[in-house]
């Protein structure tokens, strides 16, 4: 019995000082997350307009990441060139080849190209001057962003000849286009712009993808009627043009000219007029 009691009073003060340690632990230790989080916000924050700034530039720069991709989609000439390129493919018959990952790839890294003084404009005339504080409002910041892509958009209606459905989708908003003439570029709203360039793009696309399609439309009515003349009807027609197409798309090196073709065809901004209605 008294050697329980001995033990229970050297137990008593050992456990008091364990628990003083955790209770104690100080609100500056670096081991405490709650302390790195707090630090970590008021990094973020910093103090006064300067954290507040700092704070909302990240998040706009989020929120325009998330963006990206409807932008890439929507302004720039990347609807075109990945139509273009999936109807040539019906067009030689491949069926899945090229993969849609490659064409998505080369029509991408195609339309980047094509963007790249347009991106640069967005670049230096809106996002380098509000990251670097030197433009801190950012209406003024997006439409020093939304000019150079207006520009753009513009620029491939006009060289398209997309203007009919800029016209139509104007006219559907109520604006009087009796003369096309007086009504100023200025004048069109940005969320009519890019659903008439959209629509220009489209047609853009077909146009070219039904040049490309003929010659080997020419190549499958050949090869049917050599076969039908041959009495081998049951025979496939796609399995011996099949070859003949091909051929013929790399004798003409057919990559590199559509490529070459589909960025010709890319109208420059800066050369389009800037005004009013032609």
């Amino acid at each position: 019995m008294k050697l329980g009691l001995l033990i229970l009073c050297c137990l008593i003060p050992a456990t008091g000082t364990f628990g003083q340690s955790v209770v104690d632990n100080p609100l500056g230790d670096p081991s405490n997350p709650l302390v790195a989080l707090d630090e970590a916000s008021a990094a973020l924050m910093g103090e006064g307009a300067e954290g507040r700034s700092r704070l909302l530039n990240i998040l706009l720069m989020l929120t325009v990441l998330t963006l990206v991709p409807s932008v890439l989609l929507m302004c720039t000439c990347f609807t075109r060139v990945v139509i273009i390129l999936g109807l040539l493919r019906q067009a030689i018959g491949t069926q899945g080849l090229p993969p849609g990952q490659v064409l998505t790839g080369l029509a991408l890294f195609l339309s980047l190209y094509a963007m790249a003084p347009t991106l640069e404009r967005v670049w230096s005339d809106g996002v380098q001057p509000f990251v670097s504080d030197e433009q801190p409002d950012y209406r003024v910041a997006w439409t020093n962003c939304e000019r150079p892509m207006r520009d753009f958009m513009f620029a491939q209606i006009d060289a398209t000849g997309g203007w009919s459905a800029l016209y139509a989708l104007l006219e559907h908003r109520g604006m009087d286009l009796t003369d096309p003439t007086i009504v100023a570029y200025d004048d069109v709203p940005t969320l009519t712009l890019v659903p008439a360039f959209m629509l220009s793009e489209l047609r853009a696309a077909f146009i070219v993808g039904f040049k490309i399609a003929l010659p080997f439309l020419v190549i499958d009515l050949v090869v049917s009627s050599i076969l039908i003349s041959m009495g081998m009807m049951m025979l496939p027609p796609v399995l011996v043009s099949l070859p003949f197409k091909l051929l013929l798309f790399v004798l003409v090196d057919g990559w590199t000219l559509l490529s070459v073709g589909i960025l010709g065809q890319v109208a420059d901004p800066l050369s389009s007029m800037i005004g009013g209605f032609g």
